[in-house]
């Protein structure tokens, strides 16, 4: 069974993350039951935090998608089936110098049929564990780099739609007030 996703205003989606410090059997079923609850959303990344657990600790699987981007994992260029999905814990992201911002709409499993246009750096390089505690250099760009900074936003309590601009975040407002109330009536049952 997938584990429940949740939304915005769940008070989790606000906490920073702990850092993972036990690469046991536990982490990797627990990547395992978000890799599921991630496919089964139709989704393309989900935070520990989106699942109700404030660890630093998020998956990632771009497999079907189409967008245009490129990656290069500890000095290599594997298929992305060999490595996806991709289960990143501890990460620290970067800017890759000389990169530039791009303007992309989003969206977030924690925010159903919400979505909105994010500037973000359009290449980004990150140092992680996988679920085993073994070390990884990723750079990427283009939506694998939006993901990741999406999913790693999450693991210090930062949400997308703190990134919009004043105008695009007017334009949901509405939505999103609605689904803050729905999330606080469901808390309540």
């Amino acid at each position: 069974m997938a584990l429940r996703i949740v939304h915005f205003n769940d008070p989790v989606l606000r906490t920073q993350g702990e850092k993972v410090t036990k690469f046991n059997a536990s982490l990797t079923d627990l990547a395992d039951q978000m890799i599921d609850a991630m496919h089964e959303a139709a989704g393309i990344g989900l935070a520990a935090h989106q699942v109700g657990r404030s660890l630093q600790f998020c998956v990632v699987d771009l497999r079907e998608s189409d967008a245009d981007f490129t990656w290069n994992l500890d000095g290599a260029r594997p298929p992305l089936d060999l490595f996806m999905p991709l289960v990143i814990a501890n990460p620290v992201v970067k800017m890759i110098p000389g990169t530039k911002e791009t303007t992309y709409e989003e969206g977030c499993l924690s925010f159903p049929e919400i979505r909105g246009d994010v500037i973000r750096p359009d290449a980004i390089s990150v140092t992680f564990q996988d679920e085993r505690g073994v070390s990884h250099i990723l750079e990427c760009d283009g939506l694998f780099s939006r993901c990741i900074q999406h999913e790693v936003d999450h693991l210090a309590g930062i949400l997308f739609i703190e990134r919009m601009d004043k105008k695009t975040r007017a334009g949901i407002a509405d939505a999103v007030k609605a689904l803050a109330k729905e999330t606080k009536a469901e808390a309540k049952t």
